[in-house]
């Protein structure tokens, strides 16, 4: 079989370490978790080669490149309807898997965001998340408050995550090399299936604190506080970066509060 070209417009960096490839796939925590997974961007299967050795996983592979699509048809016959030739991102789950499942995948750098908010809004089937990312997308994901790289993305992703920062991986393992380093990172579905808030308000909170971080919340979030019941909140004098999903939850559940 001729080798698949990576192609830019699809940010692809095609893997070339095996033993990489394989502690990606041994990193999966899957036991009595699910039993499928969908492996996004295979490329030319240095992962896949590993899932398919696990036979208490059922695993599906999803690429929107054709050519890989038709590699991978070649190289594994057996799959059938399980290797799917579409975009991930506009992949209705709920078609496929009737019951929570996995996702691995060597992600393309280009959409790593959409890939982890497709993966929030499904938060309620995707019980882990294996993957590799650009560092910073990798960083940001498990970042604490107080820095300047904890945003948007860290607090969704922990506030319905466990996120763990699993290993770092260097450029020379890619094909072609990435001009950044890049890395592995876990996450794993929290227990407690919806926050202790209105969820809906939590996500607006949110994203509005950090679209304008250099405000105080008490700024930043005007449009949503009602600003005479809450003149003497003391979150609201900080920036978004300083609260923690818990913060963030209880600062929710006193702006719903204060508008009944």
């Amino acid at each position: 079989m001729s080798l698949v070209s990576a192609k830019k417009h699809l940010g692809q960096h095609f893997l070339t370490d095996k033993n990489i490839a394989s502690k990606i796939v041994d990193s999966l925590r899957y036991q009595d978790k699910y039993t499928q997974v969908l492996e996004v961007g295979p490329g030319m299967g240095i992962l896949s080669d590993f899932l398919l050795q696990k036979e208490n996983l059922e695993t599906y592979l999803i690429d929107i490149d054709t050519e890989s699509y038709d590699f991978l048809k070649k190289k594994y016959p057996q799959l059938g309807e399980r290797l799917i030739n579409a975009d991930f991102l506009e992949m209705d789950f709920d078609s496929i898997f009737k019951q929570p499942f996995g996702i691995i995948g060597n992600f393309p750098y280009n959409i790593s965001s959409q890939i982890l908010f497709k993966v929030l809004d499904n938060r309620d089937k995707v019980t882990e998340v294996v993957g590799m990312f650009q560092k910073e997308v990798a960083e940001r994901c498990v970042e604490k408050p107080g820095s300047k790289e904890y945003g948007i993305l860290s607090v969704f992703i922990q506030a319905y995550y466990k996120a763990e920062y699993l290993f770092t991986v260097k450029a020379g393992v890619f094909n072609p090399p990435p001009k950044v380093l890049s890395a592995v990172i876990r996450l794993t579905r929290n227990e407690t299936e919806k926050l202790d808030c209105d969820e809906k308000l939590f996500w607006q909170v949110v994203k509005a604190g950090f679209n304008q971080r250099r405000k105080t919340l008490r700024n930043a979030l005007s449009s949503l506080i009602n600003k005479e019941k809450m003149t003497e909140e003391p979150m609201l004098d900080l920036r978004a970066e300083r609260l923690s999903v818990a913060d963030f939850v209880a600062l929710t559940n006193k702006i719903s509060a204060a508008r009944d």
